[in-house]
């Protein structure tokens, strides 16, 4: 055993509880306490403090399977997560017009660097297509763009970054398969004249990797999350006041998702197709986008004022 592995466990050994120990509840609420404080001390974020105590639910379980406890101590403690934000914030979803203009913006960032093509142009169609996971792992065997019309997209699969140490091939963006569904689920999404055309231009001026990807880096890698995000903070900039540029308007390329969502559920899509094309179940599309769908306000209230005058 290295010498530094073997101090770190003689230290663990000196400072963990007891297995025993952790029978007794007074023991167990303090670590419940720390999971609500980050590395610094400060509150954290509601979504984090519930996925660190499912973890910390799994390993008493896990204690419990093998026997080395005799129930999970959880159960026992009077303990209430805090409730998490669920729905989108509307301040972030941009109307069709700016999300026009951030496409076109991204396409001057980094030209006087790079003498007519920059960076920015090489990924605009990222944005323009899917969430960036999913994006950098569509292929163009994948993609269905005729010269006129719609077209239509395969999706087959996911390439979120990670951290190298939590993959098993030591790649931050490991192929899996589509979030909440089955390893070999595929997901077909109708895609507008006005993508097809991004699509079908991007191809044309940037070729596609040896391996069919659409979108790569100059060395032909996949595409870094530093990357495509330093890029559109820039395009903000270019394309927003400095007012909007300011504020949590379209802040993140994945709120470029929540302005579509959002627009076709304004636009009279029945959810269960909605629900389809953005890969959600219809119950958490309703919850998460309550606060963005808008224009029923007054349909609603007249319906509301006919029951009571009829």
């Amino acid at each position: 055993m290295p010498a530094d592995i073997a101090r770190a466990v003689r230290w663990l050994e000196a400072a963990a509880l007891t297995m025993g120990a952790l029978n007794e509840t007074k023991a167990v609420r303090p670590a419940l306490d720390a999971l609500t404080l980050r590395l610094d001390g400060k509150k954290a974020d509601a979504n984090t403090i519930k996925r660190k105590r499912a973890i910390l639910h799994h390993v008493f379980e896990y204690a419990v399977e093998l026997e080395e406890l005799p129930s999970n101590p959880l159960h026992r403690i009077k303990w209430k997560l805090p409730k998490p934000t669920e729905t989108v914030d509307p301040r972030v979803v941009v109307n069709p017009r700016q999300a026009r203009e951030l496409l076109v913006a991204l396409t001057y960032v980094g030209k006087r660097q790079r003498g007519g093509r920059g960076r920015g142009q090489r990924l605009m169609a990222i944005f323009a297509a899917l969430p960036p996971g999913e994006a950098v792992s569509l292929r163009e065997q994948n993609c269905h763009l005729p010269p006129q019309g719609w077209g239509r997209l395969i999706l087959d699969g996911s390439r979120p970054e990670v951290n190298r140490r939590w993959t098993d091939t030591g790649d931050a963006h490991e192929l899996r398969g589509l979030k909440h569904r089955g390893q070999d689920d595929v997901r077909r999404i109708p895609i507008p004249t006005e993508l097809v055309k991004i699509l079908r231009q991007h191809i044309a001026e940037f070729g596609v990797a040896p391996d069919g990807r659409l979108f790569r880096s100059e060395r032909g890698g996949v595409v870094a999350s530093t990357a495509y995000t330093e890029v559109w903070q820039e395009a903000r900039i270019l394309a927003l006041t400095p007012a909007q540029a300011a504020s949590p308007l379209g802040r993140r390329p994945y709120d470029l998702r929540h302005a579509a969502v959002s627009l076709w559920l304004n636009g009279g899509v029945p959810a269960p197709e909605v629900a389809a094309r953005a890969g959600h179940g219809v119950d958490v599309l309703l919850r998460v986008y309550a606060k963005c769908i808008d224009g029923q306000e007054e349909i609603v209230n007249q319906r509301i004022a006919d029951v009571l005058t009829a």
